[in-house]
């Protein structure tokens, strides 16, 4: 894909959600109206900055799932941390989700050659994290083992 064709496929997705989390989460309302800024402000990808960052507290502080952005009945997976140190951080995948990672980590193997028939080792030190998990569904999606 050329590069402005690229360039705008992503400031579309980015539209979409910004308008998305913003209508529908409040932790994200605050936090727009806390920079001065609402959707209508994103008007490029250099805008990027102006958006908040989300850290492991605000998952923490909008514990179990406040930062959700989709109905609960879109959810089909949930995936959470130990919690060993503090809460568990909740993550809720819906379809859709899933689906793209399983299409972004199939791609990332595919890159590094994985094929039909390749079979690989997902390490994971302390359990199934959403890495492990992630690189679990991608792999299943595209049918290697």
């Amino acid at each position: 894909m050329p590069r402005e064709q690229l360039q705008q496929l992503q400031l579309q997705r980015l539209l979409t959600k910004v308008q998305q989390v913003y209508e529908r989460v409040p932790f994200y309302r605050k936090a727009f109206k806390e920079r001065g800024i609402t959707p209508v402000d994103i008007k490029s990808l250099r805008d990027l900055t102006r958006l908040p960052f989300t850290s492991k507290l605000d998952f923490k502080s909008n514990y179990p799932l406040g930062l959700m952005a989709v109905p609960m009945e879109q959810i089909v997976r949930i995936h959470s941390s130990s919690g060993t140190t503090d809460k568990p951080t909740i993550a809720p995948y819906t379809r859709g989700d899933i689906n793209t990672w399983s299409e972004i980590l199939a791609r990332g193997l595919a890159t590094a050659g994985v094929v039909a028939g390749t079979s690989f080792r997902t390490p994971s030190a302390t359990g199934f994290s959403p890495a492990a998990w992630g690189t679990t569904t991608g792999s299943s999606a595209w049918g290697l083992p």
